[in-house]
């Protein structure tokens, strides 16, 4: 029965070690992390009234939750002169002018 409390004792020391969960920084360049930031524009685009579609230009932060797919990204978008689902927005020049956005 004895030999049965340093086990439990370990199950909680790891499972509060596993389950704090803190975002720690990521590199920009992974595969996972170039897709996780084309998803949030294509949902912020989705997201908006507006029917121009806002491009991404530069990462500022870049972190994810550890033992998880969670993301924290600062992103600097720009407002562009295509509509929202044209095929090649990367490639799309800003508005300028009165209506040039950054986000």
């Amino acid at each position: 029965m004895w030999w049965k409390v340093p086990l439990l004792v370990g199950f909680i020391v790891l499972g509060t070690h596993v389950c704090s969960c803190k975002f720690v920084d990521t590199d920009k360049n992974l595969d996972y992390f170039a897709s996780a930031v084309e998803y949030a524009v294509f949902q912020f685009n989705e997201d908006q009234e507006d029917e121009f579609a806002y491009k991404f230009l530069r990462v500022h932060r870049s972190q994810h939750k550890t033992w998880t797919w969670i993301y924290l990204m600062d992103l600097t978008m720009g407002h562009t002169v295509c509509k929202k689902h044209g095929e090649d927005i990367d490639n799309c020049p800003l508005q300028e002018g009165t209506e040039e956005k950054m986000v």
